[in-house]
């Protein structure tokens, strides 16, 4: 007879527990931060490279996903007819080289700095000045939103309209002037903050910021905000005119899909009368 009692509490309890387990865990945010400034290539090259061991193997620019590893652009291959002066397509790196990422910005759309010889060279197309302001990481070529500081990096399974996650992303910034200006925000799958982190200041030089999640975090986007104004002025003074160069992030994985709560409600009601059912046959 007691083991007849106990049957019930046993199927209520499974049924609780299991709508506790299928909805999705509470974030656990347990970031590596690699971050480093320096008047030139070799004062960051140190960490960069810590970063790339720590996402792993350099995967190559094909469709699909290898499931660990990592990507990486640095714009040097852009066809000069989507090189400044001319745009970039925001899906360029998804269609055309695919390695997982779309971009989006609230301004006027993307460019990649022009080759030497083919177009003014560090957006000096842009403002005759940043020549001798910007620095490349990767020579030659660098990369910013235009009519906008930021840029969203949306992932994806490369060549694919499939939505993906990544466990690290890092980017090289040229001339970051101030202070708490130059930042990344990392977004889980379900668009919720895992933390903004700012990179470090070094005037006409680089600096590189990335983040590691090895937590199981996945990072579903990324919001990049470069200086505090979009290319166009004069930089100096309270105006910090920041772009971007290697772009380095973990392998684009295939998103899980999870139950709507709304299912996992209805779900734990329909266990929860079977448990009721039980007790009540039980009882009878």
């Amino acid at each position: 007879m007691t083991s007849l009692r106990f049957f019930p509490r046993i199927t209520l309890g499974f049924a609780v527990l299991c709508v506790i387990l299928m909805f999705p865990s509470p974030t656990i945010c347990d970031p590596v931060v690699f971050s480093a400034s320096g008047a030139n290539s070799a004062g960051i090259q140190a960490t960069v490279d810590v970063f790339r061991t720590a996402l792993g193997t350099l995967n190559p620019n094909v469709a699909g996903s290898f499931g660990s590893g990592r990507r990486e652009i640095n714009w040097d291959g852009v066809p000069d007819a989507l090189s400044a002066p001319n745009n970039l397509p925001a899906n360029f790196f998804n269609v055309n080289s695919p390695r997982g990422v779309i971009f989006s910005t609230a301004g006027t759309g993307f460019q990649v700095s022009g080759n030497a010889g083919v177009a003014p060279v560090r957006f000096d197309n842009l403002n005759p000045t940043y020549s001798s302001t910007f620095q490349t990481f990767s020579p030659q070529r660098l990369f910013t939103a235009l009519g906008s500081n930021i840029l969203d990096v949306n992932f994806f399974v490369a060549g694919t309209a499939i939505p993906a996650s990544v466990s690290g992303f890092g980017s090289v910034f040229s001339d970051v002037d101030l202070a708490g200006v130059t930042s990344i925000q990392f977004f889980d799958t379900n668009n919720v903050s895992l933390g903004t982190f700012n990179a470090q200041p070094f005037n006409n030089g680089l600096s590189f910021l990335g983040v590691f999640f090895n937590a199981g975090e996945r990072v579903g986007r990324v919001r990049i905000t470069s200086g505090n104004v979009p290319l166009g002025p004069n930089d100096g003074g309270g105006i910090d005119v920041v772009v971007m160069d290697d772009f380095i992030y973990g392998e684009p994985n295939a998103v899980q899909a999870v139950p709507e709560p709304a299912t996992l409600v209805l779900l734990g009601s329909g266990l929860a009368g079977v448990g009721a059912a039980v007790r009540r046959r039980r009882q009878a």
